[in-house]
């Protein structure tokens, strides 16, 4: 019921953390009056497009001006920014899981936070969010807002698991398959999707990587003491995925080299074998039209062996050849 409202309002999710991993819905027409106990947490999540969020943000959020323009800007990159009174702004990014849309084509979510208070913008919707409301709906979820902010980095990273590990096993396909039959020829534009997917990763994974690691280092007062490990972890998760993204891609490079190699070696043996039948046949082909000169005097033209003849001499010519090319190592 308050999501159908809500949503009339650009208004996604409205929940308050009770501080035990579970969360209750609140209406719009709530948040004006809302009082939060010390242990309650205030979590909105909004549709950036949705011309009721930009003026709620402007008008009734309560941030400064600096803040919602960073909101609400067209194009961003993965970035942290420390406000003051130990506030933050975060921008990361997600793999687009959506229909019809391209993984590496990822969703952007905007964050602010503070100590009771996490506000969140996306224009398109994120599998995170999700996930992080079916932890919430379990009594799983999040305690503080510190914590809404890390399950949220946590589940879009491993989103970015998914997509890396499924591209990994499409180079080790062709790799096997490569090895198996000679003649296989993989398809260039699938195995050059993959290269450009791994390179549109690798150009929002690397910056939000060096968010993680910032974020360790970070020690605001409504962090929860052991955050910086998680923020840590996925530092590190990162850096792996984007070393196991560097690897896909020089794989890939080896897949269309293999073939190229193998392409120019079946086009000189090919070339090589034309040349040996020219060669045989040149010498034939020069007999023939010798002997088929209409003039007098044509050597044995008088008698009747005379084709024979000159058939057992091409014949000779040709398995002398052949012996030559033998001897010389051409064949």
């Amino acid at each position: 019921m308050f999501e159908e409202e809500n949503a009339q309002w650009g208004l996604v999710h409205a929940l308050v953390l009770d501080g035990k991993g579970g969360a209750r819905s609140i209406a719009r027409t709530e948040l004006d009056d809302l009082q939060l106990q010390a242990h309650e947490s205030l979590w909105l999540h909004w549709d950036r497009s949705h011309p009721q969020t930009q003026t709620w943000l402007r008008k009734s959020s309560g941030l400064s001006e600096f803040s919602c323009d960073l909101l609400l800007e067209e194009n961003t990159r993965p970035r942290l920014l420390q406000l003051s009174d130990s506030e933050l702004l975060l921008f990361l990014r997600g793999v687009n899981l959506n229909p019809g849309a391209e993984p590496e084509d990822m969703v952007s979510v905007r964050i602010f936070g503070s100590a009771q208070r996490v506000i969140s913008l996306r224009l398109r919707p994120l599998r995170a969010t999700e996930e992080l409301l079916a932890q919430l709906e379990a009594g799983k979820g999040p305690k503080t807002a510190s914590e809404i902010i890390l399950y949220m980095a946590q589940y879009l990273t491993n989103k970015v698991q998914d997509l890396v590990s499924c591209l990994s096993e499409v180079v080790d396909d062709e790799e096997e398959k490569l090895d198996a039959d000679e003649r296989y020829t993989p398809e260039h534009g699938e195995v050059l999707q993959i290269r450009r997917r791994a390179a549109a990763l690798k150009r929002f994974l690397a910056p939000q990587r060096d968010i993680f690691g910032q974020l360790t280092r970070i020690k605001l007062p409504w962090f929860v003491e052991d955050d910086g490990d998680y923020w840590n972890e996925l530092n590190n998760s990162l850096t792996r995925y984007l070393e196991e993204l560097e690897l896909t891609r020089e794989r890939v490079g080896l897949v269309l080299e293999a073939e190229d190699r193998r392409l120019s070696v079946r086009m000189n043996r090919t070339m090589y074998r034309f040349g040996v039948i020219t060669g045989i046949f040149l010498p034939m082909s020069f007999l023939t039209g010798l002997l088929g000169i209409n003039v007098g005097g044509i050597p044995l033209s008088g008698s009747p062996y005379g084709f024979l003849v000159a058939c057992v001499l091409m014949v000779s010519v040709a398995l002398g050849q052949w012996w030559l090319f033998r001897r010389l190592r051409w064949v």
